[in-house]
């Protein structure tokens, strides 16, 4: 446990993520990363919603509350919708009246209370019996994940046949009192029903999301043609506008057939759904966009994190329409994009770096071009005493942390490692990427290696060449199997001056004319001591060794 007093935050390089310091009990540092993005940008697209992976007690309060929130909370509205209509707005007789006593304090608060309770009952019922599995924690079945995805539309039903059951007990209600109350009292109930429904699904749909995550997790959502994105907007559409609309159409030909409406009245009316129109269909609209931004929003961020680099993003599929098979096609591409990352990796393990950009920017092909190029040839003495006398594995730890030298020098000059030949290395500078000054590279390397590889790897003695020269760099092999190299006399020559520095105190030779090539600089770091006629060449060899420090020759 982090000691409270002790604790600090600061924001790291990412303004997004800080971290928090401070001491445990015993002493010991601790660094905690806060990142503060998973508030602004949550998984299932808000921060209530929680995240899709949670304890079993959590995600049974949490299903709790969005039931219990979900079903009052759009039933009060549309109560409140219908009863502001029915008693003080649509025309006709007055429901206030000491006649209609009986239906409006008595028959309306009943049903309301019942069907607000048994609503509950029946909803509750219906979502925890499919969604029992979540509850548990379990993987769910085809049948099960299913059932879950239609949990949403299964509680708007609920409440369809509440609202309709309701519209006529109440119709009947009024209607057995003065017939007269009948068009406005049903068409008011049936309006507020079908508005809550539109909310209740809409909802639901929102409150749903950490289990339509885990259901769509194990498969895509089942086919049906009614449910769609679309789909949502035109409920919205007809319900937050269309109604309304309608109603005041209704209100219009009531006062055509004869029955006039005083001017105020019909000025309150029209006010009113008006009022309604706006406010029922800011709301419903702002549902459904907020339903359909959601998804969309998901894959925005997590193209932010791919741009960034970061290609095991993956966004949670939380949405049964064409909304979640854009999810679910993000993630499949962010899987390719993943493995196409991790082959361009290993194939820059495999040939460098330089080679696999140069093979990405132009179609690899058979055959090659001449270049001047700087060689570097290392190899190990005594490799096959110690292969015969040490452990397999030994030989193989004493190679590897050899070749890591090799490349981390070569990597810091800006060469490329050709090859490696079992105990030996090739070294190239100039190819395939050019350099304004290969020959200072390689005898720079050369020295490098020379310094390094008795301090790092105990017990290495290697014998190092290195040569300048034109040679022909391109790719050899077949049509199906090819690879980049470098064929010439100064690859030949680094490796015959190879052989004859394990004879030399320092263990590097490097050719004259690769020393002439050089800066001054470098070139004042070496001396000559001779020439030798190497192994397949015609002419001698300038020979040339690093200069001991302290002794270097006058550059005049």
């Amino acid at each position: 446990m982090v000691r409270a007093d002790s604790a600090t935050l600061r924001p790291s390089s990412d303004e997004t993520v800080f971290l928090c310091t401070g001491c445990d009990a015993d002493g010991t540092i601790l660094t905690v990363r806060l990142d503060l993005s998973l508030l602004r940008r949550p998984e299932l697209g808000s921060v209530f919603l929680g995240r899709e992976h949670e304890s079993v007690r959590r995600r049974s309060v949490r299903l709790h509350l969005i039931l219990v929130t979900t079903l009052l909370a759009s039933n009060l509205v549309g109560v409140t919708v219908a009863a502001v209509l029915i008693l003080f707005v649509l025309p006709g007789p007055s429901l206030l009246s000491s006649e209609f006593l009986v239906p409006t304090a008595i028959v309306v608060p009943v049903y309301v209370t019942l069907a607000a309770v048994i609503g509950l009952i029946w909803a509750r019922s219906i979502a925890l019996r499919r969604v029992k599995w979540y509850l548990l924690g379990n993987e769910p079945t085809t049948r099960e994940r299913i059932g879950t995805l239609r949990v949403p539309w299964r509680m708007t039903l609920v409440q369809a046949f509440l609202w309709l059951l309701g519209t006529a007990v109440v119709t009947t209600a009024y209607g057995v009192v003065d017939t007269e109350t009948i068009a406005p009292v049903g068409f008011t109930v049936i309006f507020s029903g079908m508005v809550v429904c539109g909310a209740s699904f809409l909802y639901a749909d929102f409150g749903f999301r950490p289990l339509s995550a885990v259901a769509l997790a194990s498969g895509p959502a089942p086919r049906a043609r009614f449910i769609g994105a679309m789909t949502r907007v035109r409920v919205s559409w007809a319900l937050g506008s269309g109604i309304p609309v309608v109603g005041l159409s209704i209100v219009a030909i009531f006062t055509l057939a004869g029955r006039p409406v005083a001017e105020s009245r019909l000025s309150v009316i029209v006010l009113v759904l008006s009022a309604t129109s706006l406010l029922a269909g800011y709301l419903l609209v702002s549902l459904a966009t907020g339903s359909l931004l959601g998804p969309v929003r998901s894959v925005r961020w997590a193209i932010e994190d791919i741009k960034k680099g970061e290609f095991s993003r993956r966004v949670v599929v939380f949405d049964g329409t064409e909304l979640g098979e854009l999810q679910r096609g993000f993630n499949q591409m962010a899987s390719g994009l993943q493995e196409r990352e991790r082959i361009r990796e290993l194939f820059s393990r495999h040939v460098g770096r330089d080679v696999a950009a140069a093979a990405e920017q132009r179609d690899p092909e058979l055959g090659g071009s001449d270049s001047r190029v700087g060689v570097v040839f290392v190899d190990i003495i005594g490799s096959t005493r110690m292969a015969v006398e040490s452990e397999p594995a030994e030989v193989v730890d004493m190679l590897n942390r050899f070749f890591r030298v090799v490349v981390e020098a070569v990597s810091e000059h800006g060469g490329t490692v050709d090859s490696f030949l079992g105990d030996a290395a090739l070294v190239v500078f100039g190819a395939p990427r050019a350099m304004d000054d290969p020959a200072t590279a390689t005898l720079a390397c050369a020295r490098a290696l020379a310094e390094r590889l008795p301090d790092r790897v105990e017990g290495c003695r290697a014998g190092i060449g290195a040569s300048y020269g034109t040679v022909v760099a391109g790719y050899v092999g077949a049509d199906d199997r090819f690879e980049y190299t470098v064929i010439g006399d100064a690859v030949n020559e680094a490796s015959r001056l190879c052989e004859l520095a394990k004879d030399q105190p320092d263990l590097v030779l490097a050719s004259g004319a690769t020393v002439d090539a050089a800066e001054p600089a470098e070139r004042d770091r070496w001396e000559a001591i001779g020439s030798e006629v190497v192994r397949g060449r015609s002419t001698p060899t300038e020979l040339c060794v690093p200069v001991a420090d302290g002794s270097a020759p006058s550059s005049a």
